[in-house]
């Protein structure tokens, strides 16, 4: 009978030989699992809602979401960086270590608040140059704004949340996310439709659902569970040094995902600006690509948590054979998401339009056409996840985001730009511009996607992680 070890996800054969138990990362990873696909529906529920009152504020939302998405992240990686710090803590067997991590993740993440508020006020000169209809323009500032007044709440819950993730506690993540998700539904109901606020009305039902969230993580946090191993209740003085340490290896994290995000952004920008139809159809099939990446994110966070412990417990060589098995998970469950999106867009896209809508149609022909590029790159998004969320255990974050930053503004929105716009149409005369329309965006997506993959693979392999420490 195959014998459990001492390390993260180890175990041994009957003959003694030591291997990576994929069974112990699923079982890691499936609350997390659970969690990103509720995100998931959470994300397309708010479409759905949106959806409801009309197409033109669909292709509101396509051309704001991601901008939205885009700042959260810029701002939010101090949050997302505490699962390092309280991995390896906790791998290390330096339980007060990782209470202190996360206050000093949600003191920092507090200082985000007057960022986001100032946002709030820059919406209009953001957008102005980006020559949308004027109606859709309106819908995406009104959206906006109550969205930034409460961007801050986000960043300080993902700081409580990575505790949990970096304990291994990934069930207390998936219950938290489930209650947040069941907020935001009857939130969105009360705030669009009964108080009549329409766009304004969905963020607002999010900074409501996310508040619920942090209060209930701070409660679980504090617990007597928690504060009698972890002395959570003691650690809550701000500690200006690590919280230097994590901005160090936070901000980089979020400069990754903020410039993956805002050539996103832009994509749906330039296709908002050639029509509602491939606006509208390009936010219903990131929607639906979210379902591919969001489960995936729970198979990588995983491996954030177990690569962080066997560093924290001085083992770098199992550390590398655990995130080579974690990105291949990564790999497997993306291509096979791929496959299902193919087979399940047809009767889907329908139920995110208006039947009545006169651009409903179009909408739904074009977006069966987008997610065959969309599906393409699925699994090299796998390797971009897998091996970006391992090498941010070590702390390794700041060339990962030099190489997103550099393929995405200087390979993919210029790619996008050439491909979408016909001659005449775009913001930049002196780039060749092609016409391909909505499809050629996705095509330049596809061929982003796949690059940045391969890099951070690349990366992963070259083992510059090794040398790292986050003390």
């Amino acid at each position: 009978m195959p014998a459990e070890g001492r390390l993260p996800a180890q175990r041994f054969d009957s003959e003694g030989r030591s291997h990576v138990s994929i069974r112990a990362i699923l079982i890691l990873a499936a609350p997390l699992m659970v969690t990103n696909a509720i995100q998931a529906a959470l994300n397309l529920t708010d479409t759905w809602f949106v959806g409801r009152l009309s197409t033109d504020s669909v292709a509101a939302m396509s051309s704001i979401y991601w901008l939205v998405m885009m700042f959260v992240l810029l701002f939010s990686g101090v949050g997302l960086a505490v699962q390092s710090f309280v991995s390896q803590a906790y791998g290390s067997r330096r339980r007060a270590r990782a209470a202190r991590a996360t206050w000093s993740g949600a003191w920092a993440s507090l200082l985000t608040a007057p960022i986001f508020i100032g946002m709030a006020f820059l919406g209009a000169p953001m957008l102005r140059p980006f020559g949308l209809d004027t109606d859709i323009e309106t819908l995406a500032l009104s959206y906006w704004e109550p969205r930034m007044w409460g961007a801050a709440i986000g960043t300080m819950q993902w700081a409580l949340l990575s505790f949990f993730n970096g304990v291994g506690a990934t069930r207390v993540t998936m219950l938290i996310a489930l209650l947040i998700t069941i907020a935001n539904v009857a939130a969105n109901q009360f705030f669009m439709f009964e108080l009549g606020l329409g766009m304004a009305g969905a963020a607002w039902g999010t900074n409501a659902a996310q508040l619920l969230g942090l209060i209930v993580s701070f409660g679980v946090f504090l617990s007597q569970r928690y504060a009698s191993e972890f002395r959570s209740r003691l650690m809550w003085r701000p500690n200006l040094s690590l919280m230097w340490r994590q901005w160090r290896i936070g901000a980089p994290v979020g400069v990754m995902y903020g410039a993956d995000l805002l050539g996103v952004a832009l994509l749906q920008l330039m296709i908002a600006r050639i029509g509602t139809a491939p606006a509208a159809a390009t936010q219903i099939v990131m929607m639906l690509t979210s379902i591919a990446y969001m489960p995936t994110i729970g198979v990588a966070t995983a491996g954030t948590t177990l690569v962080g412990q066997a560093i924290g417990a001085g083992e770098r060589e199992w550390a590398a054979r655990l995130g080579n098995v974690v990105i291949m998970i990564c790999v497997a469950l993306m291509a096979g998401i791929a496959v299902i999106l193919l087979i399940i867009g047809p009767w889907v896209l329908e139920s995110f339009v208006s039947s009545g809508d006169a651009a409903a149609a179009a909408t739904v022909s074009l977006g069966l056409l987008l997610l065959w590029p969309a599906a393409a790159y699925q699994a090299f998004d796998g390797l971009y996840f897998g091996s970006s969320f391992c090498m941010r255990a070590a702390g390794d974050t700041q060339v990962p985001a030099l190489a997103a930053l550099g393929l995405s503004w200087f390979l993919f929105v210029p790619l996008a730009h050439a491909l979408v716009f016909e001659p005449g149409q775009g913001w930049i005369d002196f780039l060749p511009q092609y016409g391909l329309g909505a499809m050629g965006g996705w095509l330049a997506l596809m061929g982003y996607a796949m690059i940045l993959g391969l890099s951070m693979l690349f990366r992963w392999r070259s083992g510059r992680w090794r040398t790292l420490s986050l003390s």
